[in-house]
């Protein structure tokens, strides 16, 4: 039976979730995890994770390539008009599936002690310098700390009225592996009249297909193989990959109404961790990084805080808040400017070409979007 009162309690048990419920655990506080599903368990995104965190994975005691990850050390980037411009990725990264990574960091978690629940989160009140938990199940808990990490977007979102959430969210996504021919040491993006797919392999030799699009462009097609028939395969190298692979889903899974909308880092004293507090455009292919990062930032400044080395919960948040966004407040700008870009049609075989008369700034374009190897303290 799991008790009521916890030093943490973390809404959402995605890469944010697990890992700050490990970091947190390994410390000996009491830590609560509250999931809505169950693991393992398939989720719309990239499957590409940035070097950048691995040092911190390890310290967790979390060896991706103990599960078949795959190196990745390689960058290619197409048009919807078919040029090409490839690199050397700058650090480099892995492929892993949410489906694999999210269950084994799961497990990592029990074993670290972690108390893991699963049910929805349905309020969170903060009185008298502590928080209130209630869940669908009628079940209630109390906590010191909460932190937010329950993904894009979510009925909490609307709960507490957060800006973002009355915004208009026009993205689509697809995602889908299948079985065939792809380098392991690759990942691509491949741009095509209204959104990009990326590709590349994870475990098993499987290749993750995942695009995002305009749900207007999208919404003229009547189903997803009409769209990626008259849109999506006009890029050359994705229709190659579709057309010579096999799918392993049944059905390709969707997520709609994302945003790219600013959000905050602290809401109603929670902590904001992952794609709760802020979501880097997939063109940039590091939000798994980033949810990551943004774990390992927010657990090291909650043990300083209950430990007593920081004196308040404002100047907790203050910090929080000042590092998140000297973190992550120039990749997202980045992310922004870039994506929009290579949104305008006309314009985006104007820059791959000046990028193919001048390679070098790819790598430090790249760079723009990424972090440097995280140090664990």
């Amino acid at each position: 039976m799991i008790k009521q009162d916890f030093d943490v309690v973390i809404i959402g048990g995605g890469l944010a979730g697990l890992t700050s419920a490990i970091h947190l655990s390994k410390t000996n506080f009491s830590v609560l995890l509250i999931e809505k599903n169950t693991y393992p368990k398939h989720k719309v995104c990239g499957e590409y994770v940035s070097n950048e965190v691995l040092p911190y994975l390890n310290y967790l005691g979390f060896n991706p390539f103990e599960f078949g990850a795959k190196q990745i050390s390689k960058f290619e980037l197409t048009t919807h008009n078919n040029k090409t411009i490839t690199a050397n990725l700058p650090l480099g990264g892995f492929g892993m599936s949410r489906y694999q990574m999210d269950y084994q960091l799961y497990k990592r978690a029990l074993e670290t002690g972690v108390e893991v629940l699963q049910d929805a989160v349905t309020d969170v009140n903060f009185e008298s310098d502590n928080f209130q938990i209630e869940t669908k199940s009628s079940k209630s808990f109390q906590a010191k700390i909460v932190i937010g990490a329950f993904g894009k977007r979510s009925n909490l979102d609307v709960k507490f009225n957060r800006k973002f959430i009355t915004k208009k969210s026009p993205y689509l996504g697809v995602k889908i592996h299948v079985s065939g021919n792809f380098p392991q040491d690759k990942v691509a993006l491949h741009n095509f009249k209204g959104g990009y797919c990326g590709v590349s392999k994870v475990e098993n030799n499987h290749i993750n297909l995942c695009y995002i699009t305009d749900f207007k462009a999208f919404k003229k097609y009547k189903d997803i193989n009409a769209f990626q028939n008259e849109v999506v395969f006009k890029n050359s190298a994705l229709k190659d990959v579709f057309k010579s692979s096999k799918p392993e889903f049944e059905i390709p899974l969707t997520i709609s109404q994302i945003s790219f909308e600013t959000k905050s880092p602290i809401e109603n004293h929670m902590i904001m961790c992952g794609d709760t507090a802020g979501m880097i455009h997939p063109l940039c292919g590091n939000g798994m990084g980033m949810a990551i990062r943004s774990s390992q930032l927010a657990s090291q400044l909650i043990i300083d805080y209950l430990q007593e080395k920081i004196k308040t919960r404002s100047d907790l948040e203050n910090q929080y808040t000042k590092q998140w966004y000297k973190t992550f407040k120039w990749r997202l700008r980045a992310g922004h400017t870039i994506a929009y870009l290579f949104r305008q049609n006309w314009l985006a075989p104007i820059l791959l070409s000046g990028l193919r008369w001048f390679p070098f700034l790819l790598p430090k374009i790249i760079k723009m979007t990424h972090g440097k190897p995280m140090i664990i303290k």
